[in-house]
């Protein structure tokens, strides 16, 4: 069973709370629904990001002058 929702206060640009009351309408969902599936997405993308810098930890580092050389080695630039 799903937690019981939590009410929060935000503050929308004009611009923003216009935009999400018409897209809400529009695809007959509430403000509500769109504003935690766009929360959701962000969070998914940063656990995906965090992921990925766990992944490549063990990765060799390289400054930033020895990947310009080995760009420029290799004729990428």
């Amino acid at each position: 069973m799903n937690a019981p929702s939590k009410r929060s206060t935000i503050y929308f640009e004009p611009e923003v709370h216009q935009a999400l009351r018409l897209k809400a309408a529009h695809t007959h969902r509430s403000v509500s629904d769109l504003v935690n599936e766009a929360v959701r997405s962000v969070l998914r993308e940063d656990q995906e990001d965090l992921a990925a810098f766990d992944e490549r930890l063990s990765e060799p580092t390289m400054t930033y002058e020895e990947m310009l050389n080995d760009l420029k080695a290799h004729g990428k630039i």
